[in-house]
């Protein structure tokens, strides 16, 4: 596959800017100033990105409890993001949806939510409308190993298959289900496409944790799914380098885990070292565009420090849609 410049530099700099925004939240979430439970995406990066790369503002994407990168990787706002994390008014839900529950429709982001394996059934119902448009637009459920094994995530797929509609299931295995891990819980010797596989849709397999194989697996499958209006999955096998939520003690991580996982299997390190040796970038500017993005991470925590906060006047707001 044949890759640009621009192409790349774009990809690496979302990345990046997943990567320092939730190391970021990490040190602030440790002072105390962000309120409710966050889930840090950090690890998973080429799995949102190599993913979203292909998408524009009209094929929609629905997202998890784990869902930072996916909001960044779609497009969403990084100072809007975090001013929602932070409960304020500027946020881009108001401070109404703070960590989970963060959406930006006007860009196809339909929303978090922390409900394990509720973003399935929501994709099927934006890939009628997308099938009923007829632009050969696509609507994906991210998931992971946990929500493999919901039933609403079974029923999502079957529904799907039954309607031909041009849903996508991405689940990305990180190997833990919150605190418990997929060798345990997960009843297929470890597979989770092979399920996708069972309801008649085709399903594709990559390293989650590197930016080509992911990319070059969903140009594969997007172009089935573009062609055909049926739907498809994917299996990303990936890595997470916090624990389930901030404040997990991960008693349940192997010593040196995390240590051998940061070395082995980073996504940003991968991509370094195949961009600088394969391709046409240079360390130089990969180094530029990581120091941007801690710049532009420092201008939104600031800003969403002084931000304005929500006030009781305006609690009936948004309450209904109004059409």
């Amino acid at each position: 596959m044949q890759y640009s410049k621009d192409g790349l530099l774009r990809a690496y700099r979302r990345m990046a800017t997943i990567r320092q925004f939730e190391e970021r939240l990490h040190e602030e979430i440790a002072k105390g100033e962000i309120p409710g439970f966050t889930h840090l995406y950090a690890g998973q990066e080429a799995a949102a990105v190599g993913v979203c790369e292909h998408l524009d503002s009209d094929d929609m994407i629905v997202s998890t409890h784990r869902g930072h990168g996916h909001c960044i990787a779609k497009g969403c706002d990084v100072d809007g993001m975090m001013k929602e994390i932070y409960g304020s008014r500027e946020g881009l839900c108001k401070g109404r949806g703070g960590s989970m529950h963060i959406a930006d429709t006007s860009i196809g982001m339909l929303g978090a939510n922390g409900i394990v394996g509720a973003g399935a059934p929501q994709a099927v119902g934006a890939a009628i409308a997308a099938k009923a448009a007829g632009k050969g637009k696509v609507a994906i459920a991210f998931s992971g190993d946990g929500a493999c094994n919901q039933g609403t995530t079974f029923e999502a797929m079957n529904m799907a298959a039954v309607i031909k509609v041009p849903a996508i299931f991405v689940f990305e295995n990180n190997h833990y289900s919150e605190h418990t891990g997929d060798a345990y819980a997960v009843g297929t010797a470890l597979d989770i496409a092979s399920r996708a596989e069972a309801f008649g849709m085709r399903a594709w397999r990559a390293n989650g944790c590197d930016f080509y194989s992911t990319f070059e697996a969903m140009a594969e499958l997007l172009d089935y799914v573009r062609s055909t209006n049926l739907p498809a999955a994917i299996e990303l096998d990936t890595e997470r380098f916090y624990g389930h939520f901030e404040g997990d003690p991960q008693r349940y991580r192997a010593k040196g885990e995390v240590a051998r996982l940061r070395e082995e299997r980073d996504a940003l390190k991968s991509f370094r070292a195949s961009a600088v040796t394969k391709t046409y970038l240079s360390t130089d500017e990969l180094d530029a565009l990581d120091a941007a993005v801690g710049e532009e991470i420092d201008r939104a925590v600031e800003a969403a420090r002084k931000a304005e906060r929500p006030d009781p006047s305006h609690v009936l707001e948004d309450v209904y849609a109004s059409y």
